[in-house]
């Protein structure tokens, strides 16, 4: 696979990668946040999937360890945390948002037939742009979707 290229699946089973909750909450401090255990929960979940999921996919993959936590928490938790420049919203396709805590500059690429979503890092940056004057570029989403290489291979 091409080095700038990350593959995730869209699909379960979820990880926990091992940061510390004192790392997170600290993040959260530092960013003026209340690290409430629901708001890690959703902190955590982003950081250690980086699958883009939706707010759903969350929502679901945390109810095991907070069986009342609510949609709604899931979702006052993401505009936090978007707010708060700690993740960003990944407009997919089709009004279908999704979240990253990736907050590098990067495009992404959903593949049509698994609905694998990749990053892809090798991006003309913005400032690259050729804009007509007086404008300015605030933020860009690149959203590519075709078939990836191992759908292609299957055919």
């Amino acid at each position: 696979m091409h080095p700038d290229i990350r593959m995730f699946f869209t699909c379960p089973p979820y990880t926990l990668m091992d940061i510390s909750t004192e790392i997170l909450s600290n993040e959260l401090r530092n960013a003026s946040i209340l690290p409430s255990p629901q708001r890690l929960a959703v902190y955590r979940f982003l950081k250690s999937n980086p699958v883009h999921p939706t707010a759903e996919t969350i929502w679901n993959a945390i109810r095991t360890d907070f069986p009342s936590v609510s949609l709604t928490t899931v979702y006052n938790t993401l505009k936090v945390l978007v707010n708060a420049g700690l993740i960003r919203e990944v407009p997919i396709e089709n009004g279908e948002l999704r979240y990253d805590a990736d907050l590098r500059r990067h495009a992404h690429f959903k593949c049509s037939v698994c609905g694998k979503v990749m990053d892809l890092f090798q991006v003309l940056p913005p400032e690259k742009l050729t804009l007509p004057d007086g404008m300015e570029v605030l933020e860009t989403h690149l959203f590519i979707k075709g078939i990836c290489a191992d759908c292609r291979g299957k055919k």
